[in-house]
């Protein structure tokens, strides 16, 4: 079996997902995870497939079909990963949004080592003044020496302007 990641970015319009599925099932694939949505107006994603390996080049005839309807989709062979040691951290932070929050934020969790593994962001309008609001969803793979504590700590220090809530576990 092969695991292969599809990365999909395409004029956002409906059936696009059915169109993809479609390629992968005719392929002889098994859709098993993915992450899909509109953002900026465009149908953007990534969908981790497994298949037989000989199946890869019926895969790549699929989704050139679906290549064809305005969805561009490339493929990678996906990693096989070691089992992650270390605390898992789901954290939030909600503040005003200005340029440079994602670069201070990821400036911090790089400096400690955390690894990203899911990484959201939205902007919302604050009820009161109608200022906007930037608002950060993560989970994060710690080393072994550092704690959840130290991760919020080290968030905070970053700006008065923003808010973090640090849960450990269950991320």
């Amino acid at each position: 079996m092969a695991n292969l990641i599809l990365s999909v970015v395409g004029s956002d319009r409906p059936g696009l997902t059915e169109a993809l599925a479609k390629a992968v099932l005719s392929a002889g694939g098994n859709w098993l995870e993915s992450h899909l949505s509109q953002l900026g107006g465009l149908y953007v994603g990534s969908v981790l497939v497994a298949l037989d390996a000989g199946s890869v080049d019926a895969l790549r005839a699929a989704v050139a079909e679906v290549d064809a309807q305005g969805l561009e989709v490339r493929i990678a062979p996906a990693l096989e990963a070691a089992p992650a040691a270390g605390e898992t951290v789901a954290f939030s932070l909600v503040g005003q949004d200005r340029p440079g929050i994602v670069a201070q934020v990821t400036a911090v969790l790089s400096g400690l080592h955390a690894n990203i593994e899911t990484f959201e962001t939205r902007l919302s309008v604050e009820p009161y003044s109608g200022a906007p609001l930037f608002h950060l969803d993560a989970r994060l793979r710690l080393p072994v020496t550092l704690s959840a504590s130290a991760v919020q700590t080290a968030l905070e220090a970053i700006s008065g302007e923003i808010m973090v809530d640090v849960t450990v576990g269950g991320a």
